[in-house]
């Protein structure tokens, strides 16, 4: 007998009032196992901050039950609870849920199967008495009344920039003034943190300003906000650099971080319960002394430079991607582009564009997925102007993406790439037939998997695989044996003529960067930085199940790593600043399964 639409919401509302009585029942009276019992063999409890005061992933009853036996006490969860209709879809009923902790207010999102968890999702989305000034908390923004010596806004901020440093030290210091830098320096102001952003650059967006001349955004407008102003409706879809740039340095602006351009850091060290941290602020030594110390160095490191033999030779141009001006100066220019993921393709596409004869020089596969179909198959049910039409909230969409586990993400990503992969089949077999080398990378799970595990080995295609699918943009393959005075030779014996090189040869590890600020030792206590452990090329094991040492607890007490694309930024700023948040209000903070340090670099 076929159930009605009301008859399935019903039955899933009542599977999921029952399963959170139950739940919330054994938490109060302590019992551990209880709980655990209501989880599903295969099963997943992702916890942000709220529990753990870590972000950490338990599986299965063991693990669930792992995890409350050290965290209940402390905790003391309450009035879990949904907050909107259930839904069911596949035989998983879907539940957005919230609750209450000793330290907090939290919300999450639960799958039911057969009546038990197969994933829950918990984060800490604010703190008791420590709540953000929105809404009806607002801050008048002016006295009214006669009042003699009245300080204004302006006047109040002046203050401020020129105390805040000096006088007054900062609790957290954030070294990196990119968007992840400026995300959470702007969640640290709402949440009343005291925090300096230093950035090597002089202004906020000059790391996007900088970049090759036709960089633009490569993910869609609704994917990329920044937390508390979203970008307008007139925005385009994929925002050209300079037009970030401006958006962040205005950001900056208005949302009243206390930022330093033209600011490099000289050294930091451990110092009592703090840091101490010399900077140079624009010809100024000045020693900064936070209690918290935040790298947000993007999602890598220092750009790698191949030392290819005869590079001293070579009478042209020659640099690495991050320092090419742009293709203008190039035209009717033999350019060798070394590299084919995302900048080499962008940067071949230009000088072309620009008259310039471009060779790429492909030296291992490169995973491909063009635009459209990434957007169509891939985003848009959580990010793209339909969601948006079906109530999809970019919270939402950021905590249903959360709630998947990244223990089976490529068992979820694989099944949207096979399609992908249909529907461009006769655009990969032109690929192919030009000789590009493809993969979709080591379990067919696509673009995503590829960035959380190793940050590199991609193409969104945006017009530049048809330059190389017709010829246009010829394409040599193997590994650079050498460079003389006017060619690039490849390790077969092909000659390339070049008046211009440019590697488009990636980034080090984020570890590189930090080692240069805090020392090779304590770079090293706190291990390798970004990937999953999941033994695949770049991203070596053991298995730890959340990205390494990213928006969490380090080894290191006080030292924290920020970063990744504008979406991680946005969504993962805010645990870090609650984090940091209690730390300065004394709250009690014990971590739950601090993460083991591999791979120190």
């Amino acid at each position: 007998m076929t159930q009605s639409v009301d008859q399935v919401a019903s039955a899933a509302a009542s599977a999921v009032n029952e399963w959170l009585t139950a739940f919330q029942q054994a938490l109060t009276v302590r019992d551990a196992d209880a709980a655990a019992a209501l989880f599903a063999d295969e099963s997943y409890w992702r916890d942000i901050v709220s529990f753990t005061w870590n972000i950490a992933t338990v599986e299965g009853g063991a693990g669930v039950a792992e995890l409350l036996r050290a965290t209940l006490d402390q905790v003391d969860p309450t009035g879990f609870r949904v907050t909107e209709e259930p839904a069911e879809a596949d035989g998983v009923i879907t539940a957005w849920i919230a609750f209450e902790t000793e330290a907090g207010r939290g919300s999450g999102l639960l799958r039911l199967v057969g009546g038990k968890a197969f994933t829950l999702l918990t984060t800490l989305d604010e703190l008791k008495g420590h709540e953000e000034p929105v809404n009806d908390r607002r801050p008048n923004g002016v006295r009214h009344g006669a009042f003699r010596d009245r300080v204004t806004w302006a006047e109040s901020r002046a203050r401020e920039a020129t105390e805040l440093g000096y006088t007054v030290q900062p609790e957290v210091l954030i070294i990196g003034g990119g968007q992840g830098g400026i995300a959470l320096g702007a969640r640290l102001r709402q949440l009343g943190v005291p925090a300096i952003i230093v950035e090597r650059n002089e202004r906020p967006g000059d790391s996007w300003r900088k970049r090759y001349k036709s960089l633009a955004l490569h993910d869609p407008v609704w994917y990329d906000h920044l937390p508390y102003l979203p970008f307008p409706a007139s925005w385009p879809v994929f925002s050209p650099k300079d037009k970030i740039g401006d958006w962040l340095e205005m950001y900056a602006k208005v949302m009243e971080l206390n930022y330093w351009g033209s600011t490099t850091c000289k050294s930091a060290v451990r110092e009592g319960d703090g840091w101490a941290v010399v900077v140079d602020r624009d010809g100024e030594e000045v020693t900064l002394r936070p209690r918290q110390l935040v790298l947000a160095l993007g999602a890598s490191g220092l750009p790698v430079v191949p030392d290819f033999p005869g590079r001293e030779k070579f009478r042209g141009d020659q640099h690495h991607s991050s320092a090419h001006p742009g293709p203008d100066q190039y035209k009717g220019k033999k350019a060798v582009v070394v590299g084919s993921n995302n900048s080499a393709h962008d940067i071949c596409a230009a000088l072309w564009e620009a008259g310039a004869d471009v060779t790429m020089v492909q030296r291992s596969s490169t995973h491909v997925v063009r635009s459209d179909s990434l957007m169509d198959l891939g985003l848009s049910d959580l990010y793209s102007e339909r969601a948006l039409a079906a109530g999809m909230t970019t919270f939402k969409a950021d905590t249903i993406f959360a709630s998947l586990p990244f223990r089976i993400l490529h068992t979820l990503q694989t099944p949207v790439y096979n399609a992908i992969r249909e529907r461009d089949a006769e655009f990969y077999r032109r690929l192919e037939q030009a000789g590009f080398d493809l993969d979709f990378g080591e379990d067919d799970s696509g673009l995503f998997l590829k960035y959380l595990r190793r940050g590199s080995g991609y193409y969104i295609d945006v017009g530049a695989c048809e330059l190389v699918a017709n010829g246009a943009v010829k394409l040599a393959k193997g590994q650079v044996a050498e460079l003389t005075e006017d060619e690039v030779v490849l390790g077969d014996g092909t000659r390339l003529p070049a008046d211009l090189v440019v590697y488009a040869t990636g980034y080090g590890s984020m570890n590189q960067l930090a080692a240069g600020i805090i020392g090779q030792d304590m770079a090293d206590k706190v291990g390798k930085v970004w990937g999953l452990g999941s033994g695949t090329t770049k991203d070596p094991g053991p298995w730890e199940g959340e990205l390494r040492n990213m928006w969490k607890p380090t080894a290191q007490e006080g030292l924290w790593f920020h970063g990744g694309n504008l979406a991680l930024s946005r969504y993962y700023s805010l645990y870090l600043a609650l984090q940091l948040k209690a730390r300065m209000e004394g709250m009690p903070t014990p971590v739950f399964r601090r993460a083991e340090v591999h791979h120190a670099e």
